[in-house]
């Protein structure tokens, strides 16, 4: 008996053993674009669809089963697939623009959606972020698409037939098409977009064909028009010609918000003469690239899967709206303006989601793309006169904050350097003292520099979250203007503005509370309320976004052990909730209330960095426990493989943060907070040639805990790590083990930065 349990135990270790990940030499292989697509209204499990596409890439493309202008363009549990459709959609709830759809028919011609859907099957569809393919079943074709930026390549492989059509759907906003068959090409254009107005907006395509043109219909909606050429509300375009079995049909399709021969410039320098092979191989080897500057070794399978697939989606946000000319001139379509202008232009990407970690990813680990952003941001305001909260493309009124602040303030003090600080703070000054148009400036300003609140009973809704990210993002100007020498006066005033949170703290709870504008506390008060003072959550979940003054909020609730409870209150409440100010349980609730996490919501942004702020209580081994226990849990390269929505690459930046060690809790400082690493080792290859490498031999399911650290060979306590040392290159070795630290960690000077405590 004793030889079989040891032989059981030895297989097991083994077992173990082989599902270890040593060595990651091809990270591209290691993605599920499908992660989070396994999604609905009333309940995310990432609202993704599968982006094929180049990182940072102008256009994606995407398999549709949805209808045209559903926000769930692609959902796992489809069957079938109506086209493959060019997008640049951040999220189902902000919907898409600049959009068109190409499609393979057989047999009889079917052009509607509905029509010239296709059956298909998961296990005969193959999803990389360079590469897709897929077999339609009711066609008898397998269609594979390769991406450049701003251009693809299609491959279909078509059956015997002298009925062989390819659709292509321009949407129906108003919608341009023309064939010209002695050149094998079809251009046109779409104007189809969600978030607007937009000036002189139009997606203009090229489409070429490797084979000759027998047949041209032509459609307004689904009735038949004359001729080669149409303009009108909904136009869809067939061209049709025999093919043998296994025959191979190409298609190169580029698109450009500037004009048809700009599109025509941008397939000539994207894909020129090479075949579908060599672009595919291109996107590979970029991805590669791009995905090399962190490695990772010593991890389970579904750690590698889930962390690079996270890194994948992280990738993508926000995406480049700028073009090259014929003269390799950088240049853009303006939203604002409607003109074609030069310099930088980025689109999809709401700040109140990405401060919080994705942008300090950037300037960790790519600072030269988030250079071209603020660039681009510096145009935003130029031509439209403020700073977008939320672009998609241009001014989207969508969530609350004037947290174009964090982005812009965090980029400049992490080292961003070689573009107009000035302009763009002289663009923060404007946004945080006026009210702007579409979500830009600050709802309630003139009731926050009067009061140093958004008061609730003035019928501007949010008015806690409003307030308490305004605080913040006052906070990110006053560390601007200390960088940029600014007035003694003017860095004051934001200094004292960003303590305005003390004034929704109540103490007879010890959690945010709205205030009313004559000084009292909005009542009767719920803390499971989510929505009504608060965006998308609940006071539980907003109480914590003090992210500059943690001390000053330990302060406020009585002390650090105060605090740890209070902490811990939030694990072990029940998920109960009061959906009243919806009417309807949104599907953020419903994500909270399933996760067994108690009000701990990591589906949403607002408390994602709350299990850090043990740290600041002196009791890190909390942090290391539920940091781990989340990864765990609530993220898996799987399609319900996120535990809510993934918004422009925030949730899946918390995941790759967390990896690593570390969380930047309050961008606009120099710190990142301590938790524990996933992997037995992790590398970062920055940009400057210099490598973090986080070593944690001992790392496993068990040994979860911090028992030493040492940074470049000498001890450290301290419960965060300097982002300007870092980046000098820097070795972190950890000893964990499977009983927490209680020690380490734990005195006053090892808590990271806040503003009460500033020297």
């Amino acid at each position: 008996m004793k030889k079989l349990l040891l032989l059981i135990t030895c297989l097991f270790s083994l077992n173990l053993f082989a599902q270890q990940v040593n060595k990651v030499t091809d990270p591209v292989e290691w993605i599920n674009p499908l992660m989070g697509t396994q999604s609905k209204y009333d309940l995310s499990n990432g609202n993704t669809y599968p982006a094929i596409a180049l990182p940072w890439g102008m256009n994606f493309w995407t398999p549709e089963t949805g209808r045209m202008g559903d926000g769930w363009q692609y959902t796992y549990d489809a069957h079938k697939i109506n086209g493959f459709k060019q997008t640049h959609q951040p999220s189902p709830w902000m919907n898409d623009y600049g959009q068109f759809a190409i499609m393979p028919v057989t047999d009889s011609l079917k052009v509607t959606q509905n029509a010239r859907a296709s059956w298909f099957s998961h296990k005969a569809e193959i999803a990389k972020p360079y590469y897709y393919s897929v077999y339609l079943a009711d066609h008898d074709v397998t269609t594979e698409i390769t991406p450049t930026e701003r251009s693809a390549q299609f491959r279909f492989t078509y059956p015997k037939t002298d009925s062989s059509f390819i659709v292509i759907d321009a949407f129906d906003r108003g919608s341009y098409i023309k064939v010209i068959p002695g050149e094998k090409k079809i251009v046109g254009y779409s104007t189809k977009y969600a978030r607007g107005p937009l000036k002189n907006f139009k997606n203009y395509f090229v489409i070429y064909v490797d084979k000759p043109i027998e047949l041209t219909k032509l459609y307004s909606d689904s009735t038949l028009a004359a001729g080669n050429e149409l303009n009108a509300k909904h136009v869809t375009a067939v061209i049709g010609f025999k093919t043998n079995k296994g025959e191979q049909v190409h298609l190169r399709v580029a698109s450009s918000f500037i004009s048809i021969e700009q599109a025509d410039v941008t397939l000539k320098r994207e894909i020129g003469t090479d075949s579908f092979d060599a672009t595919e191989q291109k996107a590979k080897t970029v991805w590669n690239k791009t995905l090399s500057r962190l490695t990772v070794e010593g991890g389970s399978v579904d750690q590698v899967r889930t962390f690079y697939s996270c890194l994948y989606r992280m990738l993508f946000f926000p995406n480049k709206l700028y073009e090259v000319d014929a003269k390799g001139q950088i240049i853009h379509y303006s939203p604002y303006t409607g003109e074609t202008l030069p310099g930088y232009m980025f689109a999809g990407t709401g700040f109140w989601d990405t401060f919080r970690a994705l942008y300090p990813f950037l300037n960790l680990v790519y600072p030269s793309i988030n250079k071209e952003m603020q660039e681009g941001l510096i145009n935003d305001y130029k031509e439209g006169g403020w700073l977008p909260e939320w672009s998609s493309p241009g001014y989207s009124n969508v969530m609350v904050g004037n947290n174009s602040a964090s982005v812009v303030a965090d980029a400049y003090i992490k080292g961003g350097r070689g573009y107009d600080i000035n302009t763009l703070y002289e663009a923060l000054i404007h946004g945080a003292n006026n009210d702007g148009p579409a979500g830009t400036g600050r709802d309630g300003i003139d009731y926050y520099k009067s009061l140093g609140y958004v008061p609730y009973d003035v019928k501007i809704n949010e008015s806690a979250a409003r307030t308490l990210e305004y605080a913040y993002d006052d906070f990110t100007i006053y560390k601007l203007a200390q960088a940029l020498h600014r007035p003694k006066s003017e860095i004051d005033l934001y200094k004292a503005r960003s303590m305005n949170y003390k004034k929704l703290f109540d103490p007879s709870t010890n959690l945010m509370r709205g205030k009313n504008k004559d000084g009292s506390f909005q009542s009767p008060f719920n803390p499971f309320k989510w929505g009504d003072a608060f965006t998308e959550g609940n006071s539980w979940h907003y109480t914590w976004s003090v992210f500059h003054d943690i001390q000053g909020l330990i302060d406020l609730m009585g002390g650090k052990k105060q605090f740890a409870a209070k902490l811990d209150s939030v694990f072990t409440l029940p998920p109960i909730f009061d959906d009243s100010y919806y009417g309807e349980v949104i599907h953020e609730i419903r994500e909270m209330q399933i996760a067994d996490m108690g009000q701990y919501a990591h589906g949403n942004q607002p408390i994602q960095h709350m299990i850090y702020l043990y740290d600041y209580a002196g009791e890190p081994w909390k942090a290391q426990y539920h940091v781990r226990d989340v990864m765990n849990k609530l993220y898996k390269a799987t399609p319900d493989g996120y535990c809510g929505d993934e918004d422009n690459g925030q949730t899946s930046a918390w995941y790759v943060f967390s990896a690593m060690g570390f969380y930047p809790v309050c961008p606009a400082t120099d710190q990142y907070v301590l938790g524990a690493p996933l992997f037995k080792k992790l590398t970062v290859n920055l940009e400057n040639g210099k490598k973090i490498v986080i070593n944690a031999p001992a790392n496993n399911t068990k040994n979860k805990y911090v028992s030493k650290l040492t940074v470049n060979g000498k001890p450290y306590d301290f419960n965060w790590l300097s982002h300007h040392s870092l980046i000098q290159g820097a070795t972190l070795n950890y000893t964990m083990s499977a009983q927490p630290n209680k020690t380490r960690g734990t005195k006053a000077v090892d808590v990271p930065y806040s503003l009460s405590t500033e020297k």
